[in-house]
């Protein structure tokens, strides 16, 4: 993600706000005011049978009760006509433009959240399970785009409805206006009690779905060990566990919507009929001067306003869940842990020249730091080894190179530049990863290893699978290096997955190379195939190698010993040999 798309994501991350969905919600709209209001205007048109027709239908009963003239009665018919075959285009015009909208903000949600993700530390991802994220990326942006949906042509349809009825009952009876007031205190009055509790509930499902997702997650990544070890019934216990606090947090939240829909719906149709009565005997006692044909029309705009306030009151739980949604996105969009590399300079040239000056670095509530003072110069081109038991500090060397991960105390310098003052996006892209466990996506061998390149030659592709050994691999298979590899390469070995990862690592000619245990767990015939790649691959660059095999480090330019975060030992395989000591020690071990 460059700095130019980062950037034009930050609309988006200003706008929601988790403390305030409901402004959050304005601001979103607002980005898209032209059709957000065009929309409005072409809703209002295709809305007018809506308040119209009572006045049609009152119209008419009135010439019936007069018997007469019957020229009325067809012009009343010509009014309701046109005001029905309008309602199509109108309605059409008014989805294309406010729906527009709604799918926009979803893609706009979308796109910010992942733009925020990548420019979030790798730090966050650490503490993020990818399950849950995934959840707000998917899940909590429709629930805001169905928010959108459903509550916006009821709100509107209500506010025409109110202001239709308002104006033709100030035309017709103006004394009776006073009684539509009685509609609004007691709506207010049901939405207070729902919110109250309404906001607990849904905060406490979204986090019970967030936590199912996670074990679905987990249950994915250890299917291997779960079946190995027979342990089918232990996943499926724990993913049952979770069912159940969805399914427990879910039904109290249907309950408490469900006995709030019920006593909205009564409340509001006993002022309905309330409304009617009133009507029928003001016009009976003559206490005011109201024809049959407008106690129908009281009584059709009551039926509107009381019918709109209820249909707004049941969206309230889909509402709710919207909000909570925005709240969900926010904890993504305002997590202050970024990675800070906006204006920062950037670099073109890398020559591969790196210093760990009294480097210290601790993790959050850790006991002792994970590296503690330590100097090294370390040449262009040169290969140095990382070795020491688990713990040592050899993964947090390397994550501070990468930049993943900034000192607590001292410098990392790049060419003489300390890298707290680089764009790292940019030195990344001299820098190749080989790790462990090599990750593929779904999709061809080619586009994993010109991931990111754009039109990458066929020869260049070419020659770094031959010079990872893994041209063997796509000769083999039927549609070369347009098969697709599955997800995460389960449809290759761990020995070919490597190879590919090599090959993705040679077509970028990078000038910093880190290789992290590259080799360890892979059979005699792969390991001896991924060496000869890894050789051909650290030819005339700067390589950071981390291994616990010392046989395959020896000829290394020089080998650190780390032990609690502290260089203990620093020298050739030869040298550290001959010393005696902390190397000589693993050394004797492992060849035993």
């Amino acid at each position: 993600m460059t700095g130019q798309a980062l950037s034009s994501m930050d609309p988006i991350a200003r706008a929601v706000d988790g403390a305030h969905p409901g402004r959050s919600v304005l601001r979103l709209l607002g980005m898209h005011r032209r059709r957000v209001l065009a929309a409005v205007g072409f809703f209002a048109l295709k809305d007018t049978p809506l308040w119209l027709l009572p006045v049609v239908t009152a119209g008419i009963i009135d010439v019936v009760v007069a018997g007469g003239p019957l020229g009325s009665l067809w012009l009343w018919a010509a009014l309701a006509v046109a005001a029905l075959l309008q309602n199509y285009p109108g309605h059409v015009a008014y989805t294309r433009r406010f729906m527009g909208t709604v799918r926009a903000i979803g893609a706009d949600l979308r796109n910010a959240l992942a733009a925020r993700l990548q420019a979030l530390s790798i730090g966050f991802h650490t503490r993020q399970n990818s399950a849950v994220v995934q959840t707000k990326v998917v899940r909590d942006v429709e629930n805001v785009e169905v928010m959108l949906q459903q509550t916006t042509h009821p709100l509107l349809s209500a506010t025409m409805v109110l202001i239709g009825a308002v104006v033709m009952t100030a035309i017709n009876v103006p004394a009776f206006l006073p009684v539509y007031a009685l509609a609004i205190p007691l709506a207010v009055l049901l939405r207070a009690i729902l919110n109250r509790r309404s906001r607990e509930r849904n905060e406490h499902f979204r986090r019970e779905v967030e936590r199912f997702s996670a074990r679905i997650g987990e249950m994915a990544t250890l299917m291997p060990i779960t079946r190995a070890h027979g342990l089918e019934h232990v996943a499926v216990g724990r993913v049952a566990s979770g069912a159940e606090g969805v399914r427990s947090a879910g039904l109290s939240l249907d309950l408490l919507n469900g006995r709030f829909a019920s006593l909205s719906w009564v409340s509001l149709q006993l002022l309905t009929v309330g409304c009617l009565v009133l009507a029928a005997w003001l016009s009976i006692t003559g206490l005011l001067p109201i024809t049959p044909g407008q106690v129908v029309l009281l009584s059709s705009y009551f039926t509107l306003l009381t019918g709109a306030a209820t249909n707004l009151l049941m969206l309230l739980p889909v509402i709710a869940r919207g909000t909570e949604s925005i709240r969900s996105i926010a904890e993504v969009l305002q997590d202050p842990d970024l990675e800070h590399n906006e204006g920062k300079r950037a670099v073109g040239e890398v020559a591969g020249a790196l210093r760990l000056d009294d480097v210290r670095f601790g993790y959050p509530d850790a006991d002792a730091p994970a590296l503690d003072g330590v100097d090294l110069d370390i040449r262009a081109g040169e290969t140095i080894a990382f070795v020491g038991s688990s713990g040592s500090g050899k993964s947090t060397l390397l994550n501070l190179v990468l930049g993943f991960l900034r000192p607590t105390d001292g410098r990392v310098l790049l060419d003489g530049v300390d890298m707290e003052d680089l764009d790292l996006r940019t030195v990344r892209r001299s820098v190749s990863v080989v790790p462990q466990e090599s990750v593929l996506f779904e999709g061809t061998i080619r586009d994993n290893i010109a991931y990111g390149l754009g039109d990458v030659d066929d020869a260049r592709v070419l020659a770094a699978l031959r010079d990872a050994n893994a041209l063997e691999i796509v000769e083999a298979l039927p549609d070369g290096w347009d098969t697709v590899v599955g997800e995460r390469g389960a449809r290759l070995s761990g020995g070919q997955r490597q190879r590919l990862s090599i090959a993705r690592a040679l077509v970028r000619d990078p000038r910093i190379l880190l290789l992290d245990e590259a080799t360890s767990a892979l059979d005699p015939d792969s390991e001896r195939k991924v060496k000869e790649a890894l050789g051909r691959l650290m030819r005339g660059r700067t390589t950071l190698v981390v291994a616990h095999r010392l046989s395959t480090i020896r000829s290394a330019d020089r080998i650190v010993v780390l032990e609690h975060g502290r260089v203990v030992e620093v020298g050739s395989h030869s040298e550290l040999l001959a010393r005696g000591g902390r190397y000589a020690e693993l050394d004797r071990v492992q060849s035993a």
